[in-house]
């Protein structure tokens, strides 16, 4: 990011003359000085949008096309009827600022080809920054009590979310308040990305995964990112690099995230079938998630209250849980159980993805995202990620003798027919397209799906045989390293990218020659950081509704970057002197 771009973009934008009506006049006179209605849409807009940090940066940008006085009422209309309808027509309300979507076109980043030093660093250099990074959780959690990972607001949206998609969220989600910010932030794009905002908003960056470089970044705590942060200090301990004092700590500080995923957040839910089941919640209640008090009620104001379990957070916890040896008795439960009253089954309960945002995937076999609670909450409504369903796959084989999956035939359907999921979406090419995911970017796919064929590969010969006779994982490897091989290392990585490279390239046995530009990326930027760790914080994952909500943080990079050098060491000290 080039910071004398950024001036010169919030400069334009602070001096432009205005030609035409802004987001503030279509939305001052609805939403400001208004005591009937929808109190929360409101709140909404004075907080997301009216607030005096982007009032500056907006208010003299316009849009030509609402000189037409037609056109700037029915806006108007749309959302004076999101305010004040009791029951909303949803698809009416979004129809007129759908056509202002049609006007902005976002890409995906498009890294240039690039030439990577072609000799293998130096081992001590990889042992340094494995050091670096794991010494940089330890410090984080000294620090606060916990390893933070952070969120932050790109208002400008996601390239994939246009017309379509944005009526389907508008349509699909649930809770009014979800609708609500939905129809807000996604009439601000216009606004921000025809204007000279843009290049402050969303700057450019090298490589794929977005820097998190927004000046606001909200810091919080889930099970979800425990998990991950187990996964980081597990690959510390066995490289072998730690002195005795650190892995003292570090097994304490496991120790206390497994806790924090199996206890702390769990909460009890009800399949469809009636049985009751132990899943882990994406936040646990207050204080738990350790928002500070400015952002809880900035949280609120937005109406992000209410947040329920999802399939995700469960698997992936339960999977460290597993790796860490608990004997916590959630681990008993046959989870496969209750993924499968959430698998789509095509033609009987399709309508169980209500929020279809990359229907171009074949949804057959998958399982969808978010569970609902015990109360029937679902504020997002649903919608269903390939990567998810690999770290269903991930939990189920590290646990598939104590679930008996290959013996109870209705286990072994679920499962085969996830597998049968993954297969379709490689085969056609569309794991590499970022349309295909929700949550998450086609590279991080190629890593978990590296996690994944692993724990795979852990299993006997006779319960793979019973999993998959066709062969679908070396199918599924043989795509993802190639994808990873030609494309994702040939061209200009950021370091994120070169973590989930080398966290690929070691769990499906690349070759050395193609860990040598990740490697180099990552040494080359140790220390890019600053003060708060060793590497910058880079997009982890994300939320496409109500906008792009990026999470992810310094701490995030280093548990990444930590597991893929820790397998590049392995692969480095296994095939020294091969390919």
């Amino acid at each position: 990011m080039d910071m004398l771009n950024m001036a010169g973009a919030a400069y334009r934008a602070l001096t432009a003359r205005k030609q035409a009506p802004s987001l503030y006049d279509l939305c001052d006179p609805v939403f400001l000085g208004r005591k009937h209605g929808d109190p929360h849409i409101a709140k909404f807009y004075r907080t997301a949008l009216g607030n005096p940090a982007l009032r500056p940066l907006l208010r003299k940008a316009g849009l030509p096309e609402l000189n037409d006085p037609v056109r700037f009422r029915a806006i108007r209309d749309a959302l004076i009827a999101a305010r004040d309808d009791a029951d909303p027509d949803w698809a009416a309300i979004g129809g007129p600022i759908a056509e202002l979507l049609d006007s902005i076109r976002l890409q995906h980043p498009s890294p240039r080809t690039h030439i990577a030093p072609t000799q293998m660093p130096r081992l001590a250099d990889i042992d340094s920054a494995i050091r670096a990074t794991s010494d940089h959780l330890l410090r984080s959690w000294e620090r606060n009590g916990f390893i933070p990972t952070y969120a932050a607001f790109n208002l400008i949206g996601d390239p994939d979310f246009g017309r379509r998609e944005f009526l389907a969220a508008l349509t699909g989600l649930n809770a009014r308040s979800y609708k609500n910010s939905t129809l807000l932030f996604n009439l601000a794009r216009p606004f921000i990305a025809r204007s000279p905002a843009a290049g402050l908003i969303n700057p450019p960056w090298r490589g794929i995964a977005e820097p998190m470089w927004a000046p606001v970044q909200i810091r919080h705590r889930s099970a979800y990112y425990d998990a991950f942060y187990v996964e980081a200090l597990l690959s510390f301990f066995e490289t072998g690099l730690g002195t005795p004092e650190d892995v003292r700590t570090a097994r304490r500080i496991v120790a206390d995230m497994v806790e924090f995923c199996i206890k702390t957040s769990r909460e009890r839910v009800r399949s469809a079938e009636g049985e009751i089941f132990d899943v882990i919640t994406a936040l646990a209640p207050a204080p738990h998630p350790r928002f500070s008090r400015f952002f809880t009620q900035i949280k609120q104001n937005l109406g992000f209250g209410v947040y329920v379990p999802d399939c995700d957070t469960t698997a992936c916890a339960i999977s460290a849980a597993t790796q860490a040896n608990s004997s916590d008795p959630i681990l008993d439960q046959p989870l496969i159980d209750f993924y499968a009253s959430y698998q789509v089954r095509a033609g009987a309960n399709e309508p169980l993805v209500t929020v279809p945002l990359n229907d171009t995937v074949d949804y057959e076999g998958g399982i969808v995202t978010w569970i609902d609670s015990l109360s029937g909450e679902r504020p997002f409504g649903n919608d269903l990620d390939p990567t998810l369903n690999l770290d269903v796959l991930e939990v189920s084989f590290r646990n598939c003798a104590r679930w008996a999956i290959v013996e109870t035939p209705s286990r072994l359907e679920t499962v085969r027919r996830i597998v049968d999921f993954q297969r379709r979406l490689v085969a056609s090419g569309a794991f590499t397209d970022p349309k295909s995911h929700v949550y998450y970017l086609p590279e991080l796919y190629c890593a978990y799906f590296g996690r994944c064929y692993v724990a795979f590969r852990s299993l006997d010969e006779g319960t793979k045989r019973a999993i998959d006779p066709d062969g679908v994982f070396e199918f599924i490897r043989e795509r993802v390293l190639a994808y990873v091989q030609d494309e994702l290392v040939a061209k200009e990585m950021n370091v994120f990218d070169a973590a989930l490279a080398l966290i690929a390239l070691g769990h499906l046995g690349g070759e050395l020659v193609h860990f040598t530009p990740a490697l180099h990326c990552v040494l080359d930027h140790l220390g890019e950081g600053g003060r708060r760790g060793p590497f910058k914080a880079y997009e982890w994952n994300k939320m496409k509704t109500p906008t792009r909500i990026l999470v992810g943080g310094p701490e995030v990079t280093s548990a990444f970057v930590l597991m893929g050098l820790a397998l590049a060491r392995k692969a480095i000290l296994q095939r020294p002197h091969g390919g």
